[in-house]
């Protein structure tokens, strides 16, 4: 068993105090491989930002646990050597089932999120309850963040046709049963670039599609059944169209992509909602960028050449974030 301080990680615990207290959110962003770590890490450095890395059971598949274990452990050390030892916590999104979360537990993750959305209310607290009971009872406390509600849309093993908005009614019971330390509410975020169907949205005359507006009255509710309780908002990407523009001007093939708006994150971020989660976003921004470079340089063929840029442009995106949607820039040390 590795303990996540042994790796130079935190909890979400004072992280999440000192957000609500301080009124913004903590970026959560997924990662897979280097350059992602890289790009995340050098924009919460330089804009001086707390951070969560994300894990995905896919991405675990893809880049092997213990792999990913290390290059958080070096994600600590990299920020260092940039100057500024923000802090850090390994979180485990939208784990599946309990062995999966056991398993990162014991391998120096230092948060996970149990996901039983999709199950019964009853046994969804019990397989939370169960999560919980085991991160509680480590020596070294690692925090659980469960899920009520369901997210529509699809992301690695993650898929649901419709959501289901959080029923604030339940709140309370699902916390005090479980103990879990954070909450993920459906509120009308999604899943994947499609976060809407063109049903859904109105669009403009340019052809970009406009979404509705994000459940506000379903949150506050919740925020008065949980004061002072961290929420989190999952299938929160933005899906900028700059990247979506580039990516079809470059060959891609995304029709229909559709973010949920910065103003309203903004607006989020200083609620209760204290954790926001980004994956799409990402993808978009380092495909747009590679796609760029093999449209324009044929001849490029050493990875460094297309993932360098790659890397560059999601770093100046996660940057804009930390500073102008989540406001969690020089938060560093709260």
């Amino acid at each position: 068993m590795v303990s996540y301080k042994e790796l130079g990680l935190v909890n979400t615990k004072h992280m999440f105090e000192a957000a609500m207290k301080g009124k913004y959110a903590i970026p959560a962003y997924n990662f897979n491989n280097m350059e992602q770590m890289q790009a995340i890490i050098m924009a919460c450095v330089e804009s001086k930002s707390p951070v969560i890395l994300q894990v995905s059971k896919g991405a675990r598949n893809y880049a092997d646990k213990y792999i990913l274990r290390n290059m958080a452990k070096g994600a600590v050390e990299y920020a260092h050597e940039l100057g500024c030892d923000i802090p850090i916590v390994l979180h485990l999104d939208h784990g599946p089932n309990f062995e999966v979360a056991k398993d990162c537990i014991d391998n120096g993750f230092s948060s996970v999120m149990i996901d039983g959305s999709a199950l019964s209310y009853d046994d969804n607290v019990k397989l939370t309850k169960e999560v919980v009971d085991y991160a509680h009872s480590r020596n070294d406390y690692v925090t659980v963040e469960a899920e009520l509600g369901v997210l529509g849309g699809v992301e690695d093993d993650v898929a649901a046709e419709e959501s289901k908005y959080t029923k604030p009614e339940e709140v309370i019971d699902f916390t005090s049963k479980t103990g879990c330390d954070s909450l993920a509410i459906s509120i009308g975020t999604s899943h994947g670039r499609c976060k809407f169907t063109p049903e859904q949205c109105t669009r403009r005359d340019d052809g970009t599609l406009v979404p509705p507006p994000l459940a506000f009255d379903v949150l506050e509710a919740i925020e008065k059944q949980l004061p002072g309780f961290p929420i989190v908002l999952h299938g929160a990407s933005s899906v900028p169209q700059v990247y979506v523009k580039e990516i079809e001007k470059f060959g891609g093939k995304i029709p229909n992509s559709v973010g949920i708006p910065e103003e309203q994150l903004r607006k989020a971020a200083k609620s209760a909602v204290c954790k926001i989660n980004v994956d799409s976003d990402g993808r978009l921004a380092m495909t747009a960028a590679i796609r760029r470079m093999f449209a324009e340089q044929p001849d490029v063929f050493d990875p460094r050449l297309y993932l360098g840029p790659a890397r560059d442009e999601l770093k100046k995106m996660y940057m804009e974030k930390n500073v102008n949607v989540f406001g969690s820039a020089g938060h560093w040390n709260d």
